[in-house]
C-alpha cells in the first residue's frame, strides 16, 4: 500500500504515473494538512505532538497545485481526514477537451461564437496583475490614445478601462477581422472606434500615432507576418512617448483547466524554445527604437516597452 504521507516527492510522481498508465480515473493521496507548516519549505519535516504525524513530511499547497497541472490531472477540492492528515483527489483531464480552432473561415476561428469565447483572460489572476503593472509602467495620461490590435470582444480594452478609469473610450480604436467578435465589441464600447481588418493591412487604414498600442495573444497566429506589424506598429503608430504591450500565449486550455507552458506535437511537457526567441526579437527591436523593455508574465508572457527617461 503507497503511503504519501512520509514518501518522497519524486516517489509520488511514480506513483502517480503509474496509475494514470493502469487506467486510474481517480488518484487518493492522503498528505499532510499544508497548513500546519506555515512558514516552512516544501520536504522540511515537522514534529507535532500528536503520535500519528511521525515523520510529518510539509509540503505547501502550491506543490500539489503544479504537479496535478504539469501532469494533466485535475486537483479536487482537499478534504479533511484524521488529523493531520487530508485527502487529495486527482483526476485525469480529457486531452480530447482541449480547445482548438474548428471554424472553417478562418476569420471566425476567434470569433463570438468559437470555443474560445469560453476564457476569460479577466479571470486569469496573474494576466491582470501583470497587465495593472506594465499599463502603470506606460503611465498614460487623461486622454490618451489607445490602439488594440486584435481586439476581439474587447476584453483587454475593458481591462485597461478598469486599471484606468481617466481614459475615454473614445479614444479606443481596435482592429480584428472576426466580425462577430466586433460585433460584441461594439456593444461593449459604443463610442469606441473599431474596425473590421487583416492586421497584414495596417498601412492602409490610416490609423495614426497613439499613446498606447496593445497586441494580446495575436501576432503569433498564422497568416500574420509578426515582423512587419512589430515595424509599423513603432514606425508608424507609436507616439514618440507612447508605450506598446504585445502578448505572447504561454498555455493552453484543456478540460476547464489552464496549462502552463507552450507545447509542441509529442511533447508532455512545456517546450519553451519558440517563445523565448520571439520575445528575445521583439526585446531587442523595441530597445533599438529606444523603448525601455520589460519582460513578465506566466500564461501570457508580456513584452512592455516604455519610452527610455529623459536624463
Amino acid at each position: 500500500m503507497f503511503d504519501a504521507r512520509t514518501a518522497s516527492l519524486p516517489a509520488i510522481i511514480a506513483h502517480l504515473q503509474a496509475e494514470l498508465r493502469a487506467g486510474a480515473r481517480r488518484i487518493v493521496l492522503e498528505v499532510g494538512d499544508p497548513d500546519l507548516g506555515r512558514g516552512r519549505y516544501a520536504g522540511e519535516r515537522i514534529e507535532l505532538a500528536d503520535p500519528r504525524a511521525q515523520g510529518f513530511v510539509h509540503r505547501p499547497f502550491r506543490v500539489w497545485v503544479d504537479l496535478a497541472e504539469r501532469l494533466g490531472l485535475r486537483l479536487l477540492t482537499p478534504r479533511a481526514t484524521t488529523p493531520p492528515w487530508i485527502a487529495l483527489a486527482f483526476e485525469p483531464l480529457d486531452p480530447e477537451a482541449r480547445l482548438r480552432p474548428t471554424a472553417e473561415d478562418a476569420t471566425e476561428r476567434y470569433g463570438a461564437g468559437s470555443a474560445f469565447q469560453r476564457i476569460s483572460k479577466l479571470e486569469d489572476p496573474g494576466f491582470v496583475l501583470d497587465l495593472a503593472e506594465a499599463l502603470a509602467r506606460a503611465d498614460l495620461a487623461p486622454g490618451a490614445r489607445v490602439l488594440d490590435l486584435g481586439v476581439n470582444t474587447g476584453d483587454e480594452l475593458a481591462l485597461v478601462q478598469w486599471l484606468v478609469p481617466a481614459l475615454s473610450p473614445a479614444s479606443f480604436v481596435g482592429v480584428d477581422h472576426s466580425a462577430s467578435a466586433l460585433a460584441v465589441a461594439r456593444r461593449r464600447f459604443p463610442e469606441a472606434q473599431l474596425i473590421e481588418a487583416d492586421l497584414n493591412t495596417l498601412p492602409a487604414l490610416g490609423l495614426g500615432r497613439f499613446d498606447l498600442v496593445l497586441s494580446i495573444g495575436t501576432l503569433h497566429s498564422p497568416g500574420i507576418d509578426d515582423r512587419e506589424v512589430l515595424r509599423r506598429i513603432v514606425q508608424d503608430h507609436l507616439a514618440p512617448q507612447g508605450a506598446v504591450i504585445l502578448g505572447f500565449p504561454n498555455c493552453r486550455y484543456v478540460d476547464g483547466e489552464v496549462e502552463y507552458g507552450t507545447r509542441m506535437k509529442n511533447f508532455c511537457q512545456p517546450e519553451l524554445g519558440l517563445l523565448i526567441k520571439d520575445v528575445a526579437f521583439y526585446r531587442k527591436y523595441l530597445q533599438q527604437h529606444h523603448r525601455q523593455v520589460f519582460v513578465t508574465g506566466k500564461h501570457y508572457v508580456l513584452v512592455t516597452g516604455v519610452a527610455v527617461p529623459a536624463r
